[in-house]
């Protein structure tokens, strides 16, 4: 058997967390077709059900569930907010104020999305954890979980990600990067069955580590 294309960070009788790598999708959808990592998952956990998803190019922590009843409780967290959730992000330029919050509404239009006033409420707050020179590392946590929201919010207020094609114009040809430069780092849950709250943490994959690396050499 082909080893799996993602690691382990939790596993229990009802729920399964993986580190998702960038380039692999989450679930198949008319866009996305082959290896997703919801088959990749079944080829060891044939019952796992997607709860939510993260973009094909951003890496991070995925939670599955292994039964209807774990994806019914985990997907009511979700709308109640009580799941915590928590983005590295590597931006162009550095946001001010250096901590604070955007609210721009986002409408959905399939393939695509774009901050618009007639759009869904949307709001992102973020700290900055450190300056790198051109860009800054941000931490991001997201109030709201519209459709490219962490992409579209940056983009917006000018400081887009890096590596960011889709919704910011032109290529920063000083800091070149393959994928938009955001991680799902950590997240919080209760544990459907015991309600213990689980936290978890998604290492960097190697890809940001040598990002960070280079601009903090610079």
């Amino acid at each position: 058997m082909t080893a799996p294309r993602f690691t382990l960070l939790h596993e229990d009788a009802q729920v399964v967390a993986i580190l998702k790598p960038a380039g692999l999708p989450s679930v198949e959808s008319e866009g996305e077709r082959g290896k997703t990592c919801v088959s990749e998952l079944r080829a060891s956990h044939p019952t796992a059900l997607a709860v939510h998803r993260l973009d094909r190019d951003v890496s991070g922590v995925l939670l599955f569930a292994l039964d209807e009843a774990t994806r019914a409780s985990l997907e009511a967290q979700f709308r109640a907010r009580s799941i915590e959730k928590k983005y590295l992000a590597v931006v162009r330029g550095a946001p001010f104020p250096p901590n604070g919050t955007i609210r721009r509404p986002i409408a959905d239009l399939g393939k695509t999305a774009r901050v618009q006033a007639r759009g869904a409420p949307a709001v992102t707050h973020y700290m900055t954890k450190e300056r790198l020179g051109p860009a800054t590392l941000l931490e991001v946590d997201l109030e709201t979980g519209r459709y490219n929201q962490i992409r579209l919010h940056f983009a917006a207020i000018g400081c887009p990600l890096l590596g960011e094609r889709k919704y910011a114009r032109g290529r920063d040809a000083a800091i070149r990067f393959r994928r938009p430069a955001l991680h799902a780092w950590r997240i919080a849950f209760d544990q459907p069955k015991t309600r213990r709250r689980i936290e978890l943490e998604a290492p960097l994959p190697a890809d940001l580590e040598r990002l960070l690396s280079d601009l903090r050499g610079r």
